[in-house]
């Protein structure tokens, strides 16, 4: 029968686990239509969230060339663009769509708080393991039971009892790796043995434990680092969690660094497109008026006004025409952005006023569109920057974000290679306890009389005490996790000193890259000024020749020199944006770009409680007695990071150096004497009505342009 029994269960078992286990096959029962169920599972649902800003739906149409209807602008240096780029962007935006393809990796301004108050792994998850901890349990129950000896049921073999047990424990842990512990046990016992002096009775005891390793586990080194109950290869103490928040502080301000190149790059992306379509326009004006002339002249039946001469003069002003469309508009392409080439991003001088005007809002989080133009205040720096390469150089091998970040991980290795170290000794920990107890008929004094009344006074009478003493020791036959560890935590090591030296090397590439760029680029602003007034004076020479002696100049030279003109004005205002970039990117090299653009970053006020405590805190800490050794952690940062200015203090920046005067290869004034250029402008320059009709249909629209 016995056997059968267990069968029965076992199978009853069975069928219980396969029949949980077991997945149903997906067969609707017959008869049923089971469309709808399907049609629900397929469907898409839109998640209950509306949009996070209603003024984006009430965004105005853009500016484009079939509606130029923009005639405000808005003037902004490159100081206020950066302050309206960081003070409107809690996301740091960026221009390769990384905000919708993987918004997980993009910054954020709330990237270093989430670190560090990271549950798992943040500075205060990290110290709740020194925390006081208090848990209490009650519980009661009530046994009928039957016994097969009457010692054990106290006289009797059928034991009827109630009975309940109170355990409450208050207990912390040191930093040392003390481990102290307040106890509270409570018993309350009501039975039917007959020899029991009390029907019910209390019984109640106090225990105060402390345990403190001597080797595995000791000392406050260890425990910062790895926490209490730390395993090897398993570091999660404060002083982890501490480099975990300075290494995301470091990331954030990478970040930030970015964004502000960014910023700046689209700054005078936006002013080269400005002074690209106002070189545009004027070639197409001028264009315009050669083909006037020759237009007129066909039509009186006059020489130098052939067919041919007509076409090539008009197909020339078409072609104008087209540049300066696209200067206006623009195409979709990258701009100039970081990472592009170089760190702080290569010149790209694509896109158009539209395009580039847009991308800037983007970035600083204006309206996308709102009726104005934002057109540039600032010009680009026309005078001669010489660097001390090795200042630059001590400076970027200090300065740089990236190299703080991986030396903090190489001090985070550095502290669990150390920390993996202690598992190599044993468990050897000395434990002690003392206890007091009580006993009586109550729990509390109730008004009677004799010994063993209650159990509380019994307890504080000190009649019954005990005490233990012992040692704890234990240890794996080998080490063999331990080894493990701390082969790892070398490797880690080796492999993060490795990674920076590597990337010292990169920093030096890049800050040798963006000197000599600087004087790339300063070369070039010198050599097409020059070629931009020597493009200018054969415009006027042939221009002069042409209207006086009517074809003994070609028109072929004429258009030819137009087209140079044009290219000669675009060729420099490209070398000086590029030359302004290069002492932008100098600057990013070094890791000063944020000082140099004076911004700062600074953790916002506490609560006034937080301050308050503090003070009080500090006052309480007293001064150390002389004859008490004074014992230190290792050091792990070096101070605060020297971000701010002093007041009155110069921005960190090269040494200028303006040339004296142009030397016999260079005919063209020096660069310090390059006049300011007139801010560029939008306006409607309607051609004139002499202008005869263009055999292009698709012309239309394309009239109202940029002049100067």
């Amino acid at each position: 029968m016995r056997r059968l029994t267990m069968a029965f269960g076992l199978c009853a078992l069975t069928t219980l686990v396969a029949g949980g286990c077991l997945r149903h096959a997906n067969t609707p029962p017959a008869g049923i239509d089971t469309g709808h169920y399907m049609d629900l599972a397929k469907q898409i649902e839109i998640p209950d969230h509306g949009p996070s800003d209603d003024l984006l739906a009430a965004t105005p149409a853009p500016t484009s060339l079939v509606k130029p209807e923009t005639q405000d602008y808005l003037d902004l240096t490159l100081e206020e663009t950066i302050h309206l780029a960081l003070a409107n962007s809690p996301v740091l935006r960026d221009l390769g769509g990384t905000l919708l393809r993987t918004p997980d990796v993009s910054k954020s301004k709330f990237d270093p708080s989430t670190i560090e108050t990271d549950p798992r792994v943040g500075i205060e998850a990290a110290l709740s393991a020194f925390d006081a901890a208090f848990t209490t349990n009650v519980n009661y129950e009530n046994n009928d039971r039957a016994l097969n000896n009457v010692f054990f049921g106290g006289g009797t073999r059928l034991l009827k009892q109630n009975f309940g047990t109170s355990q409450t424990q208050l207990s912390k842990t040191a930093a040392t790796g003390t481990q102290y512990a307040i106890k509270n046990y409570t018993q309350y016992d009501r039975n039917n043995a007959p020899g029991n002096q009390f029907p019910s009775a209390w019984t109640t005891w106090y225990d105060i434990e402390a345990k403190h390793p001597l080797l595995q586990g000791s000392g406050v080194d260890f425990n910062r680092a790895a926490g209490p109950g730390a395993q090897p290869g398993a570091i999660n103490g404060v002083v982890i969690a501490r480099i975990n928040s300075d290494t995301a502080l470091a990331e954030f301000e990478v970040g930030v660094r970015n964004f502000v190149s960014d910023v700046e790059n689209a700054y005078w992306d936006l002013y080269f497109a400005y002074r690209d379509v106002a070189a545009k326009v004027r070639a197409r004006d001028a264009t315009l008026k050669t083909w006037r002339r020759i237009h007129a002249l066909n039509e009186q039946g006059k020489s130098g006004g052939e067919a041919q001469k007509e076409a090539q003069a008009r197909e020339q002003y078409f072609r104008f025409e087209e540049e300066a469309q696209n200067a206006l508009h623009g195409k979709l392409v990258d701009g100039t952005r970081t990472n592009n080439g170089s760190t702080g991003g290569t010149f790209r001088g694509s896109g158009g006023v539209y395009v580039v005007e847009r991308r800037l809002r983007l970035l600083t989080g204006l309206p996308i569109s709102d009726g104005r133009l934002i057109r540039p205040a600032d010009e680009p720096i026309k005078a001669r920057l010489a660097y001390n390469w090795e200042s630059c150089l001590l400076e970027a091998l200090t300065r740089r974000e990236e190299l703080r970040r991986q030396k903090w991980q190489i001090k985070k290795r550095e502290v669990e290679l150390e920390a993996n170290k202690n598992f190599l000794l044993p468990r050897l920990d000395v434990t002690g306890r003392y206890r007091w107890r009580g006993f009586g008929n109550d729990l509390f004094p109730m008004g009677g009389s004799g010994p063993f009344n209650n159990a509380m006074s019994d307890l504080t009478s000190g009649q019954f005490q005990e005490w233990q003493a012992g040692v704890e020791l234990s240890f794996p036959i080998g080490f063999r996790k331990a080894y493990a560890a701390i082969r790892h935590s070398e490797l880690q090591l080796a492999r993060e000193r490795s990674l920076l030296h590597e990337q010292e090397r990169s920093v030096v590439y890049d800050l040798s890259n963006s000197i000599s760029e600087v004087e790339r680029a300063f070369a070039l602003v010198e050599t097409n000024l020059n070629r931009r007034m020597a493009a200018a004076e054969q415009v006027a020479a042939i221009e002069a020749t042409y209207e006086t002696e009517g074809d003994t100049a070609t028109l072929h030279l004429l258009l030819e020199a137009q087209r140079r003109l044009a290219e000669g004005e675009t060729a420099y205002f490209r070398s000086l944006v590029e030359y302004q970039l290069a002492v932008k990117n100098v600057q990013l090299e070094k890791g000063t770009l944020l000082d140099y653009n004076e911004v700062y970053m600074n953790e916002g006020a506490w609560p006034d409680k937080a301050y308050a405590d503090a003070e009080e805190q500090e006052s309480r800490r007293g001064e150390p007695f002389a004859d008490t050794p004074q014992t230190r952690s290792q050091w792990l940062s070096q101070g605060m990071y020297p971000q701010m200015l002093t007041p009155g203090a110069t921005p960190p920046g090269p040494e200028l150096s303006i040339p004296t005067g142009p030397t016999e290869s260079t005919p063209a004034p020096p660069p310090n004497s390059i006049p300011e250029e007139p801010a560029p402008t939008i306006d409607d320059a309607t051609t004139s009505q002499e202008l005869p009709t263009p055999r292009s249909t698709t012309y239309g629209s394309a009239e109202a342009l940029f002049i100067p």
